[in-house]
């Protein structure tokens, strides 16, 4: 993978940048500017450096054609406050205003792109209108640098196809994704510990597969985790469980009898009557979750705190820590505090030999510790991709990243 350790080889060259600004909206306002900031430092640095810097990025999934909705004009004020330099805007992505304002940048100049999905050769699965959009969009520069780590897991035309007309550079966030990610799967130094949560199983099959037989640890936590106990044999009431990964399941828990890390699995659930932040709720022992006021009806949605204090103390142990997946619907406070004990413990010093390293796997583990107060600088690594960081653990090729060579 080919990356570029000085801006200034741009100097006077126009630029297309694949930024992930794909960040999340309230009716119109941004509600977690994490990745906006983590884009900030490539684009701040060729800007500075003297290129005429086109950002291109998604927002969103429109299908194919404008939608209002999922306009990226009210990133651009926020992207210019992060570079802290003026950012203009195209309303188009290769239309006349697109090429009019990029044929206009001086050096040092910033334009941002409309919504790339506007146009339906961005996600094609036909590979010549990718490609043919692709083309488009090379037209308006000099070079292309890849740094949206978040989408280089999708064949798409700005993150596979475009690096085949221009010369292409993995931009700064890239290349500290990718070497972050390299030493999780490498070289992780040992206790390595993976938490893993979220509400579906089967989304993190893949990662459990790979890092099975390479960590010391896999602490399970979120919805996931009722699958797991129902493979035990356990009663859990409504809780969320995916009846056709059971099998799956097992199949790990032998792995991990048999020599494999260590599954290990809350001794106890914060269960609710009902799923709403002011549902009635009590904690149980997970061989009496049935035991509760609403008995067969009530479904987990947090690990309880003798569960999130032993994990706790698991990780401050561990010199190598991966936490992908929150703990519980950590948007209800009432069910919150499993995710904020592994954040709370991801940022204490542990070992304090200052080998050691947290990575928080981006996607709702990013929004959860940025919700609960964390800092970012809190943590070794917060990722910008959760969908792409989970498929690199995997170890599956990465359209994105192979198209850099």
């Amino acid at each position: 993978m080919r990356t570029f350790d000085d801006a200034g080889i741009f100097a006077g060259h126009t630029v297309l940048v694949r930024s992930d600004l794909n960040v999340p909206m309230d009716e119109g306002t941004i509600t977690d500017r994490g990745r906006i900031l983590a884009s900030a430092g490539t684009i701040r640095s060729l800007a500075e450096a003297g290129a005429k810097v086109i950002v291109m990025s998604h927002l969103g999934r429109p299908q194919g054609e404008p939608d209002p909705q999922f306009s990226l004009a009210p990133i651009a004020p926020e992207l210019a406050a992060a570079i802290d330099r003026p950012v203009a805007f195209a309303t188009d992505t290769v239309g006349d205003d697109a090429k009019t304002k990029a044929a206009a940048l001086s050096d040092g100049d910033v334009l941002l792109l409309e919504n790339l999905r506007f146009n339906p050769g961005e996600t094609a699965k036909d590979d010549a209108q990718r490609q043919e959009f692709a083309a488009q969009l090379a037209a308006l520069a000099d070079d292309f640098v890849s740094d949206g780590f978040g989408v280089v897991h999708r064949r798409q035309a700005s993150v596979s196809d475009i690096a085949g007309p221009l010369p292409h550079y993995a931009g700064t966030l890239v290349r500290a994704e990718v070497e972050v990610s390299d030493r999780l799967l490498n070289d992780p130094a040992s206790p390595f510990t993976v938490v893993l949560g979220g509400s579906k199983v089967s989304d993190k099959l893949g990662v459990i597969d790979n890092l099975i037989e390479r960590a010391d640890n896999l602490l399970i936590g979120g919805g996931m985790v009722f699958t797991f106990l129902a493979a035990l044999g356990h009663d859990i009431g409504s809780s969320l469980v995916e009846k056709d990964r059971i099998d799956d399941v097992k199949g790990y828990l032998e792995r991990s009898e048999s020599g494999g890390a260590h599954i290990i699995l809350p001794t106890d659930i914060v269960m609710a009557a009902s799923f709403a932040a002011d549902a009635e709720n009590w904690v149980r022992p997970v061989a009496e979750l049935e035991d509760t006021p609403a008995g067969a009806d009530g479904l987990g949605l947090d690990i309880g705190p003798e569960s999130a204090n032993a994990y706790a103390e698991i990780i401050a142990d561990s010199t190598t820590v991966f936490w992908n997946g929150p703990m519980g619907v950590f948007e209800f406070p009432a069910f919150a505090a499993g995710t904020k004990a592994i954040a709370q413990a991801l940022t204490d010093d542990g070992t304090g030999d200052g080998q050691r390293l947290t990575v928080v796997g981006g996607g709702d583990s990013a929004a959860a510790v940025r919700s609960l107060g964390f800092a970012d600088d809190a943590f070794g690594h917060i990722s910008t991709g959760g969908g792409a960081s989970l498929e690199y653990l995997e170890g599956k090729t990465l359209p994105g990243l192979d198209a850099l060579g």
